[in-house]
């Protein structure tokens, strides 16, 4: 059976897998969702343990969170492995791992969406890329609901998004200075600790690779302007690490 990753295209823990299939070379298809009617798929797939995405099939097996996953293809795939081989290494890739999915992703998911959902003609063709056309037309017309549903679901609000903006800010300091010295997070080999600093952040550099309509930059709310232009530095940083080790990679759009 082909591997199947069930996800929003939009997310970039699924663009933490999207990009670890690619870098395996492995042959893949992809089921895109809608937010919100993502769950009875996902939790039918997982029989209940929860509705969160990427979720990866394959031969019966069903893995759900990117990390899970991640060890998974590590060890059916031999091939271009994410996962050093080195004890004290790989302790360090998966510490640098778990930080960034527990503090980096959600933060700039709360910051981003924050000021995004604001704006719906902008959100609203993120939020359904990939998915059929009348998408489009739904979501939008049910965009007051989803809009509340969101921000309850994912704790966004005033408060939420200033601390995610914090924390954006540190790690990105952090990121910087860390690979001023080395050119890998963990080890001497681009790993899945690089990987995952590089898809979580990537929402805010915007790369080609990704498979969603970025809007233009005159479209992208002031507020995230004016901190993109702040953070360009340390940004330039992780989109060089994207730009090495995931465009090689196919871009895919099915």
């Amino acid at each position: 059976m082909a591997l199947r990753l069930y996800q929003f295209a939009i997310s970039h823990y699924c663009e933490k897998i999207r990009w670890a299939l690619d870098y395996k070379k492995l042959n893949y298809e992809t089921t895109n969702l809608l937010p919100g009617q993502h769950m009875k798929t996902v939790q039918k797939l997982t029989r209940g343990a929860g509705a969160s995405v990427p979720v990866l099939e394959h031969d019966g097996t069903v893995l759900q969170g990117s990390s899970a996953i991640l060890d998974y293809l590590d060890r059916t795939f031999l091939d271009n492995p994410l996962t050093p081989a080195d004890e004290s290494v790989r302790a360090r890739a998966l510490a640098w791992e778990k930080r960034l999915d527990e503090e980096a992703g959600p933060a700039v998911r709360c910051y981003s969406y924050h000021h995004f959902l604001q704006r719906p003609k902008i959100v609203v063709p993120l939020l359904t890329a990939g998915t059929p056309f009348y998408n489009r037309i739904l979501l939008s017309l049910a965009f007051s609901r989803v809009n509340e549903v969101m921000r309850k679901w994912l704790k966004i609000n005033d408060k939420t998004a200033e601390e995610s903006r914090k924390v954006i800010e540190g790690l990105l300091i952090e990121l910087s200075e860390v690979y001023g010295q080395q050119p890998f997070l963990a080890g001497d080999a681009f790993s899945r600790a690089d990987l995952t600093a590089a898809a979580l952040f990537a929402p805010l550099f915007q790369p080609a690779a990704y498979p969603v309509p970025w809007p233009k930059p005159a479209r992208v709310p002031k507020e995230i302007q004016a901190q993109l232009s702040l953070w360009q530095p340390q940004l330039q940083v992780l989109n060089r690490i994207y730009s090495d080790h995931r465009e090689r990679g196919e871009k895919r759009d099915d």
